[in-house]
């Protein structure tokens, strides 16, 4: 007799047959097991609207959570029940998502963008001039591969992580040439990996099944790599994934603190000041 599936396997089996990103995995996850270890290790199968209607009260009433992260975490419960306890949601009673407060967002003028990539370099203000000049948002721009850059047309491919569609986008002329630079060091790591046994990348979907040793291939490779290679947590592999999101976003802040701007600005706000 096979073992049973642990419930959080299941759930991961469930987000992986789906194709939902890395970080919607890790975020339902870790919803999944707050519930779960707020209603003292209880089994989601013998609770119901009353146990949830009491988490999310929970989260908003006494952790004062934003509404956003309120409906991840309905979204979270919305899908293990669906898709891993098959338990149609309307049966759980009417819970409604947060609502979420309007607010206007923050602007940046051109001569604002211009102060905040003043006060980058490298490889940071490489990215950083792509959510601006290719109005890529951060994901997209961690995300690309060197077979996503078309230098001749100028044109970025950008590939929708859970496979929905595609689109393109503009390649300022002005990026072209330092991209190509950065290509050449990024290659010459790639090199070095492979030479010491290394240097496969994930491939989406099943690629790496129709193609064993695509993962090794130059093309496949991220635009911008970390500086250390990782063990891979979803196949124990150990790889060299793209830049986390955390270490733009945080390079970004400072830059806007530097550069004396006095509004609230992320990566999007770099993005949305595209023009």
């Amino acid at each position: 007799m096979e073992p049973k599936t642990k419930l959080l396997d299941q759930v991961r089996d469930a987000i992986r047959l789906r194709h939902l990103s890395r970080r919607t995995e890790e975020a339902y996850l870790g919803w999944i097991r707050r519930f779960i270890l707020f209603h003292h290790k209880r089994h989601p199968n013998d609770m119901g609207v009353e146990e949830v209607q009491a988490f999310l009260s929970h989260l908003a009433v006494h952790a004062q959570v934003a509404a956003s992260t309120q409906n991840v975490a309905l979204n979270a419960l919305l899908f293990l029940y669906r898709y891993v306890l098959h338990q149609p949601w309307p049966e759980l009673g009417p819970i409604a998502h947060a609502k979420r407060p309007r607010r206007l967002p923050t602007v940046f003028t051109q001569e604002e963008v211009t102060a905040v990539l003043a006060q980058l370099h490298g490889t940071s203000l490489l990215m950083a001039s792509l959510l601006y000049g290719a109005g890529l948002c951060l994901m997209e721009c961690l995300q690309l591969r060197v077979k996503d850059l078309d230098f001749a047309s100028q044109q970025i491919v950008v590939r929708d992580e859970q496979g929905a569609q595609d689109r393109l986008t503009l390649l300022p002329q002005s990026l072209v040439a330092p991209l190509q630079r950065h290509l050449i060091k990024v290659q010459a790591l790639h090199e070095e990996d492979v030479a010491e046994g290394y240097g496969d990348v994930e491939l989406p979907y099943a690629l790496a099944r129709t193609y064993p040793n695509g993962g090794q291939a130059w093309v496949w490779q991220y635009v911008f790599p970390t500086a250390k290679r990782t063990r891979e947590p979803r196949s124990g592999v150990e790889r060299r994934h793209h830049v986390s999101a955390t270490v733009l976003q945080k390079v970004v802040k400072e830059a806007i603190q530097r550069a004396g701007i006095a509004k609230h600005g992320t990566c999007h706000t770099l993005r949305y000041a595209w023009t």
